[in-house]
């Protein structure tokens, strides 16, 4: 569970180790004074008072001393949970921005939502409302069990041997429960998306879905939880009793011991000393049950911790994509592939097999297929979402292994086919894509993208606020302001995926313009499904089931009456398409 614990605390780690030396030495002042009433409760057993005053004074002592040093060990457990709290999602977030971009599935993306938001802090609260307790119940018994050896011997071997049965147990029920916590901490991460897709898609699902705004799904979602929830609750009610139960098995076996020794007494005389040492071994032993029953008592909230725990693990231990020691800057704004195979996981099929391919620099391509044929892939492939399974990636001549992040995000811009829109005013959006841009760049970016036609209609034009996703504007709208903030990117190459599909024919032909004259000046490479943008190309890559079957100009794949042949054939026969009005035969 340390781990853990050390990862989110990075340079800070020196305030956990303090606050555990502090804990451990916590627990072994308690046990320490809980050991000194000993000697106090002999000596006033025996009848003499004088001889435990000395002792009694101690144990005072003792006692202040703990309530001093628990003071102490509650301020550093503090100091560990703030340092979680104000350094922990920072390490979390530098982290993940170092994650391949194919890493953030919906999946994933709702785990790190829930693990930033409450389950740090759920961490933070541990150190000093949890572990304190569970590492002071767990060092003074240690303490106790060694004066329950010299007290009497068969007390405190079943008093050492029950803590590893104890920790046994504790174990079983942990693992008991540790599946229905994951599965509601599963549940309950997938409810909050589905309650946030709920407020944020309502237009779309009262189009759909009438007045009452499509609450199957969040409904469904919230019944999962519903349940899990349930099953967790049943599971931690029964590994608590079963807890408990253990505990007090043990503190029955201890007094079985104590009655048999007594008993085996029974007809012969015994030493007052020996019976003095029982009755206080007795005593020991309730105090050594308090301190077990609190670390039983804790077992369950350190489960619900651990699992938070893992998730934070399970984060670190994805792969960042590897640095270079030493950065290779690209020549030029070529790209090239060689014998190139992607898989997502070791089990998983290729989605791309064996391609290779080149790209010009300033060269426009257009990749066609059928969907699913891995168009999309190959293009994030490029951009680095994912490592080349086999093969490599060369871009500006230099495989993108050998650059770094930023030279490669420098290198590229990208339209994607859904693109998302933050908070702020259009030129913000646009200015994502070089923030020093002056609002003239700005303006010819968004002049260049159609947003031009947008802009008069708004009275605010570029300071417009968007709302946030870009809920205020259509699609096609917010497709042509995250055009125009690839656009002022001004990288040398531009990778579109669709970037035309939903917006009208007078846009598309915008865009196409825009495509058009940023011939030679960028390397395009282009997802389209547009007989005009595909023409356009300087050459063609027909995909299909992740491999590149056809490769050439597009005059050259026209006449070849192949895969691509067959492409243009389909598009002219749909684009032919009429509905004709009925004839006057069929009036009548």
């Amino acid at each position: 569970m340390l781990k853990p614990f050390v990862q989110l605390l990075g340079p800070d780690v020196p305030v956990l180790r303090r606050y555990l030396w502090q804990a451990v030495a916590y627990g072994l002042l308690s046990g320490l004074t809980l050991v000194s009433l000993v000697p106090v409760l002999s000596r006033l057993l025996g009848n003499d008072a004088r001889a435990a005053a000395p002792w009694l004074v101690l144990t005072l002592a003792g006692m202040l001393a703990c309530w001093v040093a628990r003071r102490q060990v509650e301020r550093a457990g503090v100091a560990v949970g703030v340092a979680i709290l104000q350094g922990a999602r920072q390490r979390i977030g530098d982290h993940v921005t170092r994650l391949p971009l194919g890493w953030f599935s919906a999946d994933n993306t709702s785990r790190l939502g829930h693990v930033i938001t409450q389950g740090m802090m759920a961490v933070a609260q541990l150190p000093a409302h949890v572990f304190t307790p569970v590492i002071s119940g767990a060092v003074t018994p240690l303490v106790i069990v060694v004066a329950l050896f010299f007290l009497q011997g068969s007390m405190g071997l079943i008093a050492l041997l029950a803590l590893p049965v104890l920790g046994v147990g504790l174990w079983l029920t942990a693992r008991l429960g540790r599946r229905a916590d994951q599965a509601f901490q599963r549940h309950f991460a997938d409810a909050s998306q589905r309650m946030l897709e709920f407020a944020q898609a309502q237009s779309v699902l009262r189009a759909f879905n009438g007045e009452g705004g499509g609450t199957q799904r969040l409904e469904q979602a919230i019944g999962r939880q519903r349940s899990a929830g349930t099953r967790l609750i049943y599971q931690t009610s029964l590994s608590v009793v079963l807890n408990a139960w253990l505990v007090q098995a043990i503190f029955a076996a201890l007094l079985i011991a104590a009655a048999l020794w007594l008993n085996t007494y029974l007809d012969r005389a015994v030493a007052p000393g020996s019976v003095v040492a029982v009755i206080v071994a007795l005593s020991l032993a309730s105090r050594y049950i308090d301190s077990l029953l609190d670390v039983a008592s804790y077992a369950e909230i350190l489960r619900g911790a651990y699992g938070q725990l893992e998730t934070v693990q399970a984060i670190f231990a994805v792969k960042p994509l590897a640095e270079p020691e030493r950065p290779q800057a690209p020549l030029d704004g070529s790209i090239q592939l060689r014998d190139v195979s992607l898989r997502y996981g070791p089990e998983q099929p290729d989605v791309l097999r064996e391609v290779s391919l080149h790209i010009a620099p300033g060269s426009m391509t257009a990749l066609i297929g059928a969907s699913g044929s891995g168009k999309t892939t190959l293009l994030r492939l490029i951009a680095r979402f994912f490592e080349a399974s086999r093969g490599s990636v060369l871009v500006g001549g230099v495989d993108v292994r050998q650059m770094s992040s930023e030279q490669l995000a420098g290198q590229i811009s990208q339209i994607f086919q859904g693109s998302y829109l933050f908070q702020g005013s259009i030129a913000d959006n646009i200015r994502i894509g070089k923030p020093e841009a002056s609002d003239a760049q700005v303006l010819d970016a968004a002049q260049q993208a159609g947003v031009g036609e947008l802009l008069q209609r708004l009275p605010q034009g570029l300071q417009t606020s968007v709302g946030e996703g870009g809920a205020r504007l259509s699609g096609g709208e917010r497709q042509r302001i995250a055009i125009a903030r690839a656009l002022i990117k001004d990288a040398p190459i531009l990778l579109v995926d669709e970037a035309t599909a939903a917006l009208d024919a007078e846009n598309q032909q915008i865009i196409a313009q825009t495509l058009a004259r940023l011939r030679g000046r960028r390397t395009l490479v282009v997802i389209a499904h547009q007989l005009s943008t595909v023409a356009m190309a300087d050459q063609i890559l027909v995909l299909e089931d992740g491999q590149l079957v056809e490769q050439g100009t597009p005059q050259a794949l026209r006449a070849s009456a192949g895969r691509y042949a067959h492409f243009l054939q389909q598009r002219r026969t749909a684009k032919g398409w009429r509905i004709n009005a009925p004839s006057s035969s069929e009036d009548a």
